[in-house]
């Protein structure tokens, strides 16, 4: 045994290790976690030709759709309001155009990357 004194965070322990032999060691063999099942994927948006395909900027929670299919916007019109590590995020239109396959629904999760609408 050998004996040692340790800071942690300006509190000092004492602490006792025991020295023992290379043979004595057990080697626990980590063990697979099953592989998680694949969450459904949502149907893919394509952007119509000249359209501009939106998507998530980061994994969340959809909390709003302020847009519907057939509905013109402007740029800088909010989309949707996507919650993501407490904060509220709004998705704001990146050009004029009219809204195409909206893909995301009140309370959806998801991914980044993940379509939410089109704007052609």
């Amino acid at each position: 045994m050998k004996n040692y004194k340790v800071n942690v965070n300006g509190t000092m322990y004492e602490v006792s290790i025991e020295l023992i032999d290379e043979k004595d060691v057990v080697m626990n063999k980590p063990t697979a976690a099953p592989a998680p099942a694949a969450a459904p994927a949502a149907a893919p948006v394509a952007a119509p030709a000249g359209g501009q395909a939106i998507t998530a900027p980061m994994p969340g929670t959809i909390l709003d759709v302020k847009v519907s299919n057939g509905q013109a916007v402007k740029k800088g019109d909010l989309l949707f309001v996507l919650e993501a590590m407490k904060m509220e995020n709004e998705i704001l239109a990146p050009c004029d155009g009219t809204v195409q396959g909206v893909a995301a629904t009140k309370g959806a999760t998801v991914s980044t990357g993940e379509a939410l609408c089109s704007i052609a």
